[in-house]
């Protein structure tokens, strides 16, 4: 007998920090998390994170998407194969993301419950989602958000905590980008892998000439160095004048975008995101399209540990061997204390414990719960 969706509730957490964590659009000055949860008839529950890292007061409005819409939508639902919910959820509530202007927040919402359905699918086979996904228990990580300020501190004291690959924020003037870069690469030496994210930061003009001015020092990748829906025609010009190869997927949404995205070949990093589009089973399906163009699966991630766990299931179960998972260099209690692990030479080792390994003491969290 099927089992079936009983229960969906979110927590809304938000730790402060001491320093504001900044990119080329704008600043994050404390850490939010949408923490939801899935309960099934059997028993059996499961967790998930929304996207909630900007605009930082949107956590709240995330969350109460959640009480009024989808909860009521999912009772009943089948709990028993996650991709199928995520379909249908889409489906029931695309005109509703239309009509309010809001299909990031709703595909956001979707993310996360998918997250949660594979946590209690695995959780209820009693292996780890790496194992039920047919995958390996190793993930290679990078540290990201890495800048403007204190580069180089930050980047050996990520090396002495085992990271192999950095990765840094630009798109904060041409000066301070290149100085940036040439000091960390000068810290690191030249065995280092070093990526740079741009957020979108220079236009379809710019662009040639600002990775022209990074390309000496040789990053790996260059992340949204222009608007994510740019036409695919601008994005393959710059990747014809580019010295350093394109990654871009975190504001990608729906399959088609990513299909196109793929197959119009100007990616060589694909990087969607388990809290704002697809949760895991859409991140799956992109990493097989990637893995079949022989282009990398690296997930995006920059939250809290519930939904870095889905990433690194995702990535560990996707079978896409040439990507990393993204960890946020930043301090973030909601993810330290959520989602603890060691890096050895680059590498995580997931552990054995089912579902996504991640159970969060509410409890002991309780002092960042905002809402609920």
């Amino acid at each position: 007998m099927a089992t079936r969706i009983e229960k969906v509730e979110c927590w809304v957490l938000r730790a402060p920090i001491a320093e504001p964590v900044a990119n080329a659009f704008g600043a994050m000055t404390n850490r939010p998390a949408v923490f939801l949860r899935v309960a099934a008839s059997d028993g059996a529950w499961g967790w998930g994170e929304v996207f909630s890292n900007f605009p930082q007061v949107g956590a709240e409005h995330r969350a109460r998407l959640v009480d009024s819409i989808f909860a009521p939508l999912l009772a009943g639902m089948a709990a028993d194969d996650p991709a199928p919910v995520r379909t249908l959820l889409e489906e029931r509530t695309r005109r509703m993301a239309i009509q309010c202007g809001e299909p990031g927040p709703f595909a956001q919402i979707a993310g996360a419950v998918d997250q949660a359905l594979w946590d209690i699918a695995a959780r209820r086979a009693g292996v780890p989602l790496w194992k039920h996904l047919g995958g390996r228990n190793r993930v290679r990580v990078y540290a990201s958000g890495i800048g403007p300020e204190h580069v180089v501190e930050t980047a050996l004291a990520k090396r002495a905590e085992g990271y192999r690959a950095f990765k840094l924020k630009v798109g904060f003037g041409r000066e301070r980008d290149v100085a940036n870069l040439a000091a960390m690469r000068a810290a690191l030496g030249d065995a280092a892998t070093i990526m740079c994210d741009a957020n979108q930061a220079w236009t379809a003009e710019d662009a040639p000439a600002r990775i022209a001015e990074l390309a000496p020092h040789r990053p790996l990748w260059i992340e949204e160095p222009i608007a994510a829906d740019h036409p695919h025609a601008a994005w393959n010009v710059l990747a014809g004048s580019s010295a350093i190869p394109l990654a871009a997927g975190e504001n990608l949404r729906e399959q088609l975008a990513f299909d196109e995205a793929i197959d119009a070949g100007y990616l060589a990093y694909v990087q969607p995101d388990v809290g704002k589009w697809g949760g895991i089973s859409g991140g799956l399906a992109v990493a097989r399209h990637a893995a079949a163009r022989n282009l990398a699966y690296c997930p995006h991630w920059l939250a809290g540990g519930v939904g870095l766990a889905a990433s690194m299931h995702a990535l560990a179960g996707s079978g896409n061997t040439l990507g990393y998972a993204e960890v946020d260099a930043n301090p973030n209690p909601l993810r330290e204390e959520v989602y603890p692990f060691i890096i050895v030479d680059g590498w995580v080792t997931l552990s054995d414990a089912p579902g996504l390994g991640v159970e969060p003491d509410l409890v002991r969290l309780g002092k960042y719960v905002v809402a609920r």
